[in-house]
C-alpha cells in the first residue's frame, strides 16, 4: 500500500491566496484614487482664490439675505486652473448653500505680480436672473455688458 503524502499549504489554498492578493490589490487602488481626490479638492478649497471669494460672499449682506445663514460649501464645482509663461489664470464655480436656497459662486481671476487680479466674481442664485457682484471684481463692466444685452433684445421686439 502506498501513503497518500499530504499536500503543501500552497497547493490547498492557492485559490484563497490569489482572491486575497487581487482584493488586496483592489483597496490598494482605491485608497490611492480617494487620497488624490482629496488631496486635489482640499488644495482647491486652500487656494486664495476659493478663499477669498467663499469669503466675500459670506460677508455680502444681499447673499445672505437670499441664501440664508449659515452658509456653506455645497460639494465639488468645476476648477479650472492654468499656468502659462508665469502666468495663471483660474476659472471656478463654487456651489454654495444656506438656509433657504442654494446658489453658486462664480470667479475668474488671473495672477499679476504674485497678486490675483478678479476680473468675474459674482454669486448667482438658484431661481433668480440677478447676479450679485461681490468687491474685488470689476461689477461697472459686467452691468454695462448685460444692459447691452437688454437693449438688443428690446430692439429684437420693437421690430417684430
Amino acid at each position: 500500500m502506498e501513503e497518500a503524502g499530504q499536500k503543501s499549504w500552497f497547493s490547498r489554498n492557492w485559490g484563497w491566496l490569489l482572491g486575497g492578493g487581487c482584493l488586496s490589490i483592489i483597496v490598494v487602488v482605491v485608497l490611492v484614487i480617494v487620497g488624490a481626490f482629496y488631496k486635489i479638492s482640499d488644495s482647491i478649497s486652500g487656494s486664495e482664490p476659493y478663499t477669498y471669494a467663499f469669503s466675500q460672499a459670506i460677508e455680502n449682506e444681499e447673499v445672505v439675505g437670499f441664501l440664508g445663514e449659515p452658509i456653506e460649501s455645497d460639494g465639488m464645482g468645476s476648477t479650472s486652473y492654468r499656468t502659462t509663461n508665469g502666468k495663471s489664470t483660474v476659472s471656478l464655480t463654487i456651489p454654495i448653500k444656506g438656509s433657504i436656497d442654494e446658489g453658486e459662486i462664480i470667479v475668474e481671476a488671473e495672477k499679476i505680480n504674485n497678486e490675483w487680479a478678479y476680473n468675474t466674481l459674482y454669486v448667482k442664485i438658484d431661481g433668480e436672473s440677478e447676479l450679485i457682484y461681490l468687491e474685488g471684481s470689476d461689477s461697472r463692466e459686467h452691468e454695462d455688458y448685460y444692459e447691452e444685452d437688454e437693449i438688443e433684445d428690446e430692439e429684437l421686439l420693437d421690430d417684430n
